[in-house]
């Protein structure tokens, strides 16, 4: 019960810690007999490649910058349109192992796993994903 609970703990600070408040403001003090720098205190970073810009939004649906570089120029139709192919791999997969699973003894060799399967029930995630993106790109007109 201990491991457990120590793992339970564990990922219960790492989740509260992801939503910790960030600061943007730097303070520099560099004690040296040579150079003596202090910056302001309510300097900020400049926006470079390394950091993200905001992604807030005020309203019901966030804007189509939120997906990405690629999914924000696709149009709502392919993105639905993939949401039904990754949705169709997914349930394919999910029938396919379960017809191989009637199989004798293939819970105990494991015949009945196949990596086409595992592969394809990666589709669920995807289908959800791709169908928020389509939802999301429809609301904004795209």
């Amino acid at each position: 019960m201990s491991k457990l609970s120590l793992i339970l703990i564990t990922l219960y600070v790492g989740v509260i810690s992801a939503f910790a408040p960030v600061s943007n403001n730097i303070n520099v003090q560099t004690r040296s007999p040579f150079v003596n720098i202090v910056a302001a205190e309510n300097a900020a970073f400049t926006t470079t490649s390394l950091l993200a810009e905001d992604m807030s939004w005020e309203g019901e649906y966030p804007p189509s910058k939120v997906l990405g570089p690629i999914m924000s120029k696709m149009p709502s139709r392919v993105l639905g349109g993939l949401s039904l192919v990754f949705a169709f791999a997914c349930v394919y997969s999910i029938a396919g192992s379960a017809v191989l699973q009637q199989e004798p003894d293939a819970l105990k060799d494991g015949s009945w796993i196949r990596w086409y399967y595992i592969l394809g029930s990666f589709g669920g995630p995807f289908a959800w994903g791709t169908h928020v993106a389509c939802w999301i790109q429809r609301q904004n007109g795209m």
